[in-house]
């Protein structure tokens, strides 16, 4: 073992190595209170970094060359520099006569760092001596500009949004048209969407995993999200018996969703359909102006996007997981792969032909938004991480730590830690590429967003890294270069003109808001959770709220407003044995828990009856008044969960279930578990009320 404590804890040794590699031998859960990593954490973390620290000898000889190595360094991998601001100190640390040149991002050479445009160079150093090294510079704007006034918006899971044209779930069909209506009709400012990345398709007679936080890819979206109809081939194309049998299809599925307070989702289901009709669409020829603009995105993408199409292909011939494939095929850059890249062309045309038209409604979609009005348009989710088995875990291997999941260490909410399944990208190779995986990801995404909300944006600064096949509680936090990594998110967030929005809730080490909010990142801050932490306790009055945040009632992770008011989210979880304490206690903690909120909205006169005829005593009237309460704060963005607008008591998503609540799969539904479609949505009395309420905003 690499500890020569009686303990069993890690020796002087093994914690000095493992933070110089970034890698913390203790964390603090709270302020009072600090945890030792294990021996095994330590270990199982540097070896995914490729350091070999199994026993007393190899910790020694890898602390040895780390630190010759950090001592010979002219410079890092990668500097930052904002804007016209100071130097970068490692450069102004470099012996005196030493000569600096830069290749900017656009190919000029320039000498010296001074008035370069934004952009990610590559500088050169050369000493007095002749010693020579090489770095990344980003250069990014100091901080993004907040978003153009205060603005409200709709936060909707688009797979839950069916109207009466989609096929069975929501699509981007359906997002246009809610923009355009919220944006003209209520003078909304947003729509906040869940993640549209490209899931892991099911396997060997698996269904899809529904979760959207569990991507095949980050980068390319997925096109079960596509409104079939909105192809312009569509028009077209010579098979129209078939297309027209699969209208049929579709619409008894969507009224098989429709019909009933148990209806789900079936994913699965709508993509058989659309692949289908995709196939048919295929076999209609593209016009000039089309295939012209089909080769500009083939060109624009490049190799990404030849990875992405032939890990679709090849899922198709030897399942999702690469994995399992033959040994020779788990490598992107093979000769196999080659060969089977070659074989398997059409099928790899195939998939980069939805990824197009894919990206191009999702383009529609924001330009529809912005034409309806909306100063931000659609704000689009990126998940914390990728499937361990799906396209980019393989396509980008080497930037992936081997035998590592993302998770979170245990706390008070969960005292055994969790484990989300999904492979942390590796540090030090980040940095040497300069972050081109993430600065990729990011363009890509900001192609089509008006803003960008990031999951988990304290993995910009650290991750907890949970060794495969051990528990959470044997993981560590693994720090990242968060400077490179927001000068990163700025410099892609600035060129598109875009609003980055993280979701910083939960426990957040110090400093890390503070850093956030000085590059213009907004957070994110939810109405249950604001409270009085340094002082009473009680609920957090409107103008003590941060103004640099979307302010919301709900997430999809959490209850809707209406079930935190009623208590039914206590209930559900009674049912599903879910409560780890007597249900009487739960029932009684949730119910002053809301009735202190409700005492106050009473006290500032948010909770009234409205135009809409509520009760002021009713769960609709509460509801009204916790947004009326939102608007009163100064947070810049507002939200409303959608399900609010018509009462809603189901969580999308229940966290610690799995088989026992339908999580990702349940259609937007009223007060009474019915299904609503989009077209019932803009005609609903009880919606333009709570808009209203939100447009009249604050306390009388």
């Amino acid at each position: 073992m690499a500890a020569d404590r009686p303990d069993g804890s890690p020796s002087a040794e093994l914690t000095r190595l493992a933070e110089l590699y970034g890698v913390a031998a203790s964390y603090r859960p709270s302020p009072d209170r600090t945890v030792t990593a294990s021996v095994t954490a330590l270990t199982r973390a540097l070896a995914a970094l490729g350091v070999d620290a199994g026993g007393p000898d190899a910790v020694r000889a890898a602390l040895t060359a780390r630190e010759d190595a950090l001592r010979a360094a002219l410079l890092p991998p990668a500097l930052v520099r904002w804007g016209d601001g100071p130097v970068p100190g490692a450069l102004t640390a470099l012996p005196p006569g030493t000569r600096v040149s830069v290749t900017t991002e656009q190919g000029e050479e320039r000498a010296g760092v001074e008035d370069l445009p934004p952009g990610v160079h590559r500088l050169t150093a050369t000493t007095p001596d002749g010693r020579l090294a090489r770095c990344h510079l980003i250069v990014a704007p100091p901080r993004l500009p907040a978003p153009p006034g205060r603005s409200y918006g709709l936060l909707v899971q688009l797979y839950s949004l069916l109207s009466r044209r989609s096929w069975g779930m929501g699509d981007l069909g359906d997002l246009g048209e809610l923009a355009a209506w919220a944006g003209r009709a209520l003078g909304a400012g947003f729509v906040q969407v869940n993640p549209l990345h490209a899931a892991v398709p099911g396997g060997a007679g698996a269904p899809t995993d529904p979760s959207p936080y569990r991507p095949s890819s980050r980068r390319f979206p997925d096109p079960v999200h596509l409104r079939i109809e909105n192809i312009p081939e569509y028009a077209y194309a010579a098979g129209r018996t078939r297309l027209d049998g699969l209208l049929e299809r579709a619409g008894r599925l969507r009224a098989d969703v429709l019909g009933g307070p148990d209806a789900l989702i079936d994913r699965d289901a709508v993509w058989r359909l659309k692949r289908e009709a995709l196939e048919v669409l295929r076999e209609v020829p593209l016009g000039p102006g089309r295939r012209a603009a089909y080769c500009d995105h083939l060109a624009a993408q490049g190799q990404a996007l030849e990875d992405h199409a032939t890990w679709c292909a090849l899922a198709e011939v030897h399942g999702p997981d690469w994995r399992r494939w033959p040994a020779a095929l788990r490598d992107p850059r093979s000769a196999a792969t080659a060969r089977a890249r070659t074989e398997l062309r059409d099928r790899v045309d195939f998939h980069t032909w939805l990824t197009w038209l894919t990206e191009t409604q999702l383009a529609d979609a924001q330009r529809t938004a912005r034409d309806s009005g909306m100063p931000v348009g659609i704000v689009h989710d990126l998940a914390v991480g990728v499937h361990p088995v799906g396209a980019d875990a393989w396509a980008q291997q080497r930037y992936f730590a081997e035998g590592m999941s993302v998770g979170a260490p245990p706390d008070a909410f969960n005292s055994r830690g969790q484990d989300w399944g999904l492979p942390p990208w590796r540090p030090d190779r980040l940095a040497e590429s300069g972050y081109a995986p993430f600065r990729d990801l990011l363009r890509a995404l900001f192609r089509y967003a008006g803003a960008l909300r990031i999951d988990h944006v304290m993995g910009l600064f650290r991750l907890w890294w949970v060794p495969e096949g051990l528990p959470p509680t044997e993981g560590a936090y693994v720090r990242y270069d968060a400077e490179a990594m927001l000068a990163v998110l700025v410099l892609e967030a600035s060129r598109a003109g875009a609003v980055v929005i993280g979701e910083d809730l939960g426990t957040v080490e110090p400093g890390v808001r503070e850093a956030l909010r000085e590059r213009g990142v907004l957070g994110t801050s939810v109405l249950w959770f604001e409270r009085d932490w340094e002082g009473d306790g009680r609920p957090l009055p409107a103008d003590r709220w941060r103004a640099d945040c979307l302010a919301t009632a709900t997430t999809h992770d959490l209850p809707p407003t209406a079930a935190r008011l009623t208590g039914d989210h206590v209930a559900l979880r009674d049912r599903l044995g879910l409560l780890t304490r007597p249900a009487e206690e739960e029932r009684a903690e949730a119910a002053a828990d809301a009735g202190e909120w409700l005492d106050l909205l009473a006290r500032l006169g948010l909770l009234r009856g409205s135009g809409g005829g509520a009760d002021p005593d009713s769960e609709e009237a509460g509801v009204q008044a916790v947004y009326r309460f939102l608007r009163a704060t100064p947070a810049r963005m507002a939200g409303i969960w959608l399900p609010d607008a018509i009462g809603d008591r189901r969580p999308q998503n229940l966290p610690g279930t799995w088989d026992q609540y339908p999580n990702w799969r349940l259609p937007i539904a009223d007060a009474d578990g019915r299904p609503v479609t989009l077209e019932d949505l803009a005609a609903s009395p009880r919606l333009r009320a709570l808009v209203e309420a939100v447009r009249a905003g604050g306390p009388r």
